[in-house]
């Protein structure tokens, strides 16, 4: 879809000194056992040595509706997995899904918006609920609207951040929601810069996600709140000072920024109750642009994750509290492969049909009230949007 945050802008950025326990990347060659580094938080779940274990593989996952393009977005401890399908060009709209893995036999569920031309499911909790974003448009030049929503049994609920400064076309996506109903996300401003907010869907109240000591105004930085965890931590990414971009997590009193070394941008996408990020991170421009996956702990540092299928060409988008992960890859053919890597092997299940468009329903999906921001919690710094 269009504008997503997940596009992946080269550009240089410093080290944050973030990176205890060192880097340990292990390069893998297609068909060689699945032997990659993640954090030693993540080892707790899986048991010793299971860096190791033949029974932890990465998997494929496409769904046939379009074997051209999958992403994988977010994954709950049950086993759930959001994404959607279709690259977003004109012709190639978006279609949202949830994958559900069961011994008993995993199955796909279309999820798209009523009346939307495209969807993308980006996040959901264990609770059944939601969220991502859809376009009533399907452009060529693919600067289509975008608004965010939840979904609970079925039912979908807009989200739009109340701000008298709207991009046009108006951009606002929900990434990632907690147990506690809590859900993450940003809109675009006038200006072209994305601001992060929280929005409580059980009360309809809305924060700010702000840099501690930056700006929160116009001259605030462009930031994009990607995931939460149960203990209401966010992880996400800024541009940070001399035009880098940098993740973040940030963790009741703490912000920790997290620049991979010597990568040209570093962005967080998802966060465990482990308080373990995943993202990505770029080396190189132009032609010898590659990108990695990561996995990130206090105690550990970064961690490389790349698919074999697309050494250079990887993103981890989600994890849960076992240390699963999800993304996408880009194959030999040029392909966006979802990927998962978990225990055993996995492979895609028959897919059903998935509708050009979704039908017209009686009403379109209710909006959230006009409400304005409230203040966050003094462990995340908030104050209202000027911007």
């Amino acid at each position: 879809m269009p504008r997503t945050s997940r596009t992946i802008k080269a550009v240089a950025l410093g080290v944050s000194g973030l990176v205890a326990g060192g880097v340990l990347y292990s390069a893998l060659a297609p068909g060689s056992s699945a032997k990659i580094s993640l954090s030693s938080d993540s080892m707790m779940h899986h048991g010793s040595g299971w860096r190791s274990a033949r029974h932890w593989s990465f998997s494929t996952l496409d769904n046939q509706n379009d074997p051209t393009f999958n992403q994988l977005l977010g994954i709950n401890n049950r086993g759930e997995i959001a994404g959607y399908l279709g690259s977003g060009a004109k012709g190639h709209p978006n279609k949202g899904y949830l994958l559900v893995l069961s011994g008993r036999g995993s199955a796909y569920v279309n999820e798209n918006v009523p009346g939307a031309r495209q969807t993308q499911v980006t996040g959901l909790n264990d609770l059944g609920v939601t969220v991502g974003f859809f376009s009533t448009q399907n452009k060529a030049s693919m600067m289509n609207n975008n608004f965010g929503f939840y979904a609970v049994h079925g039912r979908f609920h807009r989200v739009d951040f109340p701000t008298n400064v709207p991009a046009k076309p108006p951009v606002d996506q929900l990434l990632g929601i907690n147990d506690r109903d809590i859900a993450v996300g940003f809109y675009t401003n006038d200006q072209g810069n994305n601001r992060g907010y929280l929005y409580d869907i059980r009360t309809g109240q809305f924060s700010r996600v702000l840099v501690p000591g930056m700006p929160a105004g116009l001259k605030g930085p462009s930031l994009t709140a990607a995931a939460i965890n149960n203990s209401d931590d966010v992880a996400g990414f800024y541009a940070a000072a001399g035009g880098t971009t940098d993740g973040f997590l940030m963790a009741g009193r703490h912000f920790y920024t997290l620049a991979y070394p010597g990568a040209a941008m570093t962005q967080a996408f998802g966060v465990n109750d482990e308080r373990e990020v995943v993202g990505t991170y770029a080396t190189g421009s132009g032609s010898s642009a590659k990108t990695y996956g990561f996995t990130w702990t206090r105690r550990t540092g970064f961690r490389t994750v790349s698919d074999p299928a697309g050494l250079g060409a990887t993103t981890i988008n989600g994890v849960n509290d076992a240390g699963d992960l999800v993304g996408f890859y880009t194959d030999a053919a040029g392909n966006t492969d979802g990927l998962l890597w978990a225990a055993g092997r996995h492979t895609a299940p028959m897919a059903p049909m998935m509708p050009t468009q979704s039908a017209m329903p009686g009403m379109m999906p209710s909006s959230t009230p006009s409400m304005m921001p409230s203040s966050m919690p003094s462990a995340m710094p908030s104050s209202m949007p000027s911007s």
